[in-house]
């Protein structure tokens, strides 16, 4: 990054990282803040992709939007993010047995853990972005008069930033490096996940860096395309079925 900028550059090569940020959180929500926030029943989104949102409400799916169209936006590298269908991947994660936490185990005590005992929340992965999503709105109300979909890219870009860095803090306790890297992974994989799942529409993710698809073995092509373009255009699960 080149000083507060969330650039395309800073964005791609962060995203290596982001698993290692997200063991760093050490705040934890309060068992209230898991009974306050349980999933409502979703509401369609009126947007273009209203028959793909399972799980995000009017506000949510005007949230997700707004984020991940500023965090990739449509320049000469890729399209923007609502073209990459990365708000439909997280969508549908969220909807899934990933957002229910089917596979977290979330029977207490919720108490501080330290770094490396993982995710220490009384809230499934769905609980923690609703939850999440409706505390950022209400700091960029309290702080710009309008959600985050309503705001400037400047403004959008600096609660960003704020997120990141835990300068903010959240009314309602929940714990914003938890929030922020748990949304941020999302993004990056639905930039790069296999475009069955939702995202990477087109493989674009998958041009932008080069990657050759699912085929397990290139080790033939190792030498051959060393410092040069791959030429074959990647294959997703569908493509191999």
């Amino acid at each position: 990054m080149t000083g507060q900028e969330f650039d395309r550059r800073g964005f791609l090569k962060s995203a290596v990282v982001v698993g290692a940020a997200a063991a760093s959180a050490a705040t934890i929500a309060s068992p209230e803040v898991a009974q306050a926030e349980a999933p409502a029943a979703a509401t369609p989104s009126a947007g273009p992709d209203a028959a793909d949102y399972a799980f995000f409400n009017l506000d949510e799916a005007a949230f997700i939007e707004a984020l991940v169209d500023h965090m990739i936006p449509a320049d000469e590298v890729s399209p923007k993010g609502t073209d990459l269908g990365v708000n439909v991947y997280i969508d549908r994660a969220l909807a899934g047995s990933w957002g229910k936490g089917d596979r977290l185990y979330m029977q207490g005590p919720w108490k501080q853990g330290a770094p490396s005992q993982g995710y220490q929340l009384p809230l499934t992965p769905a609980q923690l972005y609703r939850a999440g999503i409706a505390a950022t709105n209400a700091h960029c109300l309290k702080a710009y008069g309008k959600t985050f979909d309503r705001i400037e890219g400047a403004q959008r870009e600096e609660v960003l930033i704020s997120l990141s860095t835990g300068k903010i803090s959240f009314d309602n306790g929940l714990p914003v490096r938890v929030f922020w890297t748990t949304l941020y992974q999302t993004v990056i994989e639905g930039m790069f996940s296999d475009p069955i799942y939702g995202g990477n529409r087109n493989k674009a993710g998958w041009a932008i860096i080069g990657f050759p698809g699912i085929i397990a073995v290139h080790r033939d092509h190792v030498e051959q395309y060393r410092g040069k373009p791959f030429p074959t255009k990647p294959l997703g699960i569908s493509d191999m079925s």
